[in-house]
Parts: structure tokens; C-alpha cells; sequence
């Protein structure tokens, strides 16, 4: 098995500076995926600051008046000195309700950097499948030689 040819890797959301502000990522149309991860990936973030990873869906591709999905699609934390920095937050929805999907990223209580969102969709109906205009390069190989 070939896991790249398996999933559709997306950069859903840009690098961001520190700030107390709302990311929300771009919308991704699920069709013909069964499953789709967000993992948003941290950078310097100051002790206090409540980091919350949302799922949510909608009918129309826009990010206006959407519906939180609600398998599993929320996850939060607060950090303490150092203990989120330069890490990952992942929400993953198997089977989401909706056909359009997107991430938001709450920052609350104090700031943090963020690296990018990036969503992997996954169980593809159809095979081998093709990357987002966002992924610039990817191989595949045999091996790694010695």
C-alpha cells in the first residue's frame, strides 16, 4: 500500500502570527472521501492561551453559517509554560454530515503563532488520487537505500 496515492493532502490555512484571532481555513468538498484530518500546527505559544480546533460543515462551499460537525470535532487546550509550542492539534471526521468541510481555529486567553492548518483526506472512492495545488512536490519510492 501506497499511502499517497490513498489520501489528498491540503494546505488549508497559512502561517499566522501571534494573535488572539479566529483562523478559519479554506473549504474542502469531501465528495468521494470518506474522512477528512485537520491538523493545525503550533509555534510559540504563550502560557494561558486556550487553543480549540473545530471541524464544521456546510451544505454550500462557503465558510457563512455553518454547522459544527459533531463526531469527535472539537478539541481544546490550554497550555502551561512551553507545552505547546511547536506542536500539533488534530480533529479527524470520519463520515462528516455534510458535503463541504472546513477548520477553525480558536486562539483565546493570550497569543500564539501558528504554522498552517493542513487537512488529509482520506478512504478515497477512487484511486490513485491527486494532490492540492498547495502541495508543490511529492514522491514516491521503493525504499530508503543505506
Amino acid at each position: 500500500m501506497n499511502l499517497s496515492t490513498d489520501i489528498k493532502v491540503t494546505v488549508v490555512a497559512a502561517a499566522a502570527a501571534a494573535a488572539t484571532t479566529e483562523i478559519v481555513s479554506s473549504v474542502l468538498d469531501m465528495q468521494g472521501y470518506a474522512g477528512v484530518m485537520f491538523i493545525a500546527l503550533t509555534g510559540d505559544v504563550t502560557s494561558d492561551c486556550v487553543l480549540t480546533l473545530t471541524a464544521k460543515g456546510n451544505s454550500a462551499n462557503s465558510t457563512s453559517s455553518p454547522t459544527p460537525v459533531t463526531q469527535k470535532a472539537t478539541t481544546a487546550f490550554t497550555a502551561e509554560a512551553a507545552t505547546a509550542d511547536s506542536k500539533a492539534i488534530i480533529v479527524d471526521v470520519y463520515e462528516p454530515q455534510l458535503r463541504y468541510v472546513f477548520a477553525s481555529l480558536t486562539r483565546a486567553s493570550a497569543n500564539a503563532v501558528i504554522g498552517g492548518i493542513i487537512a488529509i483526506q482520506y478512504a478515497a472512492g477512487q484511486r490513485p488520487t491527486a494532490q492540492a495545488a498547495s502541495v508543490i512536490a511529492s514522491a514516491i519510492g521503493p525504499g530508503v537505500a543505506s
